[in-house]
Order: structure tokens, then sequence, then C-alpha cells
């Protein structure tokens, strides 16, 4: 298949161009590389430099002819789109819309769209979080990605075409960027490796999911021929605490830095897991990287590369 993933220079995107190419599906990555990174292009896929905002995509689409777009693309840091509404709402709405708008245009089949089952649901009472929970976001971030599973909906609805909607938890793993505000994984291993000291906001109990990212590369694969119309949730299913990420890491880099602790942040959820039963049911995805080891990999990414990390 001929596939477009948007975001494809990005952390999580390029793990999904990567497994794409080793199926042996044909590439195009459209990326503006406002976060995204020429060192993670796949070189056995095609790159365009452009943004899904871009009238350009119109014509990018129609020349290229994809049958399945993966849309990893978008702004994703939250306190971004608490201090910025405005950009957020322009690039995760309307950007996602243009794409959709010419998926169907240029007669694509199918769209996968990564969503965030870590930002939709807001403070749910029982956990783990299923798909059946109420949808309340607590952030400008949470309700864009939200927002972009509704016009899913409507142009399956109205014009057949196929989508699969697979909502993440906190992500982490190798070419996660140690500089940018998501992703905290990344950034406490950054800053231990360079003898920095983290800072924590709140008392360290705040919890979330944490799945490794070939893990949820893997999801994608599936989502390719599975879950057409559905919405699923991608996670352990499993709560970890600031705390425990902060130990997990400081025992992986060999770190005695006791962190600082802050005021919690606007627009942060105080405890998230997800159920992911039904993608287990569905796309038969199970996690296989448990967070210790995804830790262990991901610090030693950083220490080989020297992302992050001064020399």
């Amino acid at each position: 298949m001929k596939i477009l993933v948007t975001g494809g220079a990005g952390f999580i995107g390029s793990h999904v161009v990567d497994r794409y190419v080793d199926q042996g599906h044909e590439v195009v990555i459209l990326d503006n590389l406002s976060t995204g990174f020429k060192r993670n292009l796949n070189r056995e896929a095609k790159f365009y430099k452009a943004s899904v905002c871009d009238d350009r995509l119109s014509e990018v689409m129609k020349q290229e002819k994809f049958d399945i777009v993966n849309h990893h693309a978008a702004q994703i840091d939250v306190r971004k789109s608490v201090d910025d509404p405005f950009y957020d709402a322009e690039q995760n709405i309307l950007g996602s819309l243009n794409l959709i708008v010419n998926s169907l245009r240029s007669g694509v089949k199918k769209i996968v769209y990564a969503s965030t089952g870590g930002a939709v649901y807001g403070e749910v009472k029982k956990l783990p979080a299923s798909e059946d929970c109420p949808v309340n976001p607590i952030s400008q971030y949470g309700i864009s990605k939200h927002t972009v599973e509704h016009y899913l909906y409507l142009y399956a609805k109205l014009y057949g075409l196929k989508t699969t909607i697979l909502r993440y938890p906190n992500v982490y793993g190798p070419r996660q960027n140690p500089e940018g505000e998501a992703g905290v994984v990344a950034i406490f291993a950054g800053q231990l490796l360079n003898a920095q000291t983290p800072t924590i906001f709140g008392k360290g109990d705040k919890a979330r999911d944490y799945t490794y990212v070939g893990d949820i590369a893997e999801a994608n694969i599936l989502a390719l021929s599975k879950g057409n119309d559905d919405i699923l949730n991608i996670g352990t299913g499993i709560e970890t605490t600031d705390q425990e990420v902060y130990e997990t890491i400081a025992a992986a880099v060999g770190s005695t830095i006791k962190p600082n602790y802050a005021e919690v942040r606007e627009g942060e959820i105080y405890r998230i897991c997800l159920d992911a039963g039904k993608a287990r049911k569905i796309l038969g995805w199970t996690p296989k990287i448990e967070f210790k080891e995804g830790i262990k990999n991901t610090v030693k990414y950083f220490q080989e590369f020297g992302i992050g990390v001064s020399n």
C-alpha cells in the first residue's frame, strides 16, 4: 500500500514510518520539521517538508494518490495549548480538517488518526478508563484532539471514509525530544544525564499510563487492516507516578540527584490510565515492553546518540 504519514519526522511518527517500511509499504512523509528532525527520517521514504495546514497539501495528495493516511502531525504540548489556544486549534483542528477533506478528494481509502486518551477523558472516576468513559478534557489540547474525532466520524458516516482512531497514553522511548515540554521521560533522562536537577510538578503522586513507542508503532501496523470505524484505547492500564518515573530513570542513569518539587500546572490531569481491552479484541494488540525495560532502552539511546546530553 501507499501510505502518507504526517508528522513522520517526529518521535512517534518516525517509528511508525520505520515499521511501515519494514512491512514493504511505499511510505511518504509530510512534516514541517517544527518539532520533528531530519535525523529521524527513514531514507527509504519520500519526504515533503510541509504542514497539514498548507495549501500545498492538496497538490501533494492529488499527485501521490495514497491508499491510507496515518495522521500524527499535531501540536502536542499541553502547556502551549493553554498559553496559545488559537495556535493549538489551527494546527490540530484546521490542519486535520484540511487533511481529511483532501483525503476524500484524492481517493484515500482510510485514515488512521493518533488521538489522545491521556487528555480527552479528563479526570476519570473509575480507572482504567475505557472508551465508554465521558469525554471531559481539561486542556485545550484535549479538546482539539477530540474535535477531530468528530470530523472523522462525520466523514465516515456521510462519505464512507474508513477511519481508525487510536487514543494514546503517555508514549515514551528513543527519539523523544528531551528539550521539549511534552514527554517527562525524555526530559528527566536528558536532565539527569547532564547532571541537572529535574522538577516534579506536584508531590510526585500524579500518575500516567506509560507505553513504549515500539508497542504504539505495532498498533499502527494492525490498524491498517483492522479497526475500521473504531475508537481504540492504546495503553498498559497501569498507573505510574511521577516519582516512580524519576526513580526508574535515575536508577537507569546511575544518578543520585534528588528532584525539585513545584506547584501543579494548569490543565494537567491528576490520574489516568487506559483500558486497552477493546484494542486487544479488535486489533489483537497487547503491550510487550515493560516500563523498566523501556526506560533502559531510552536512556541507552540518549547515551549512544548524545541527544540532549552535554559532552
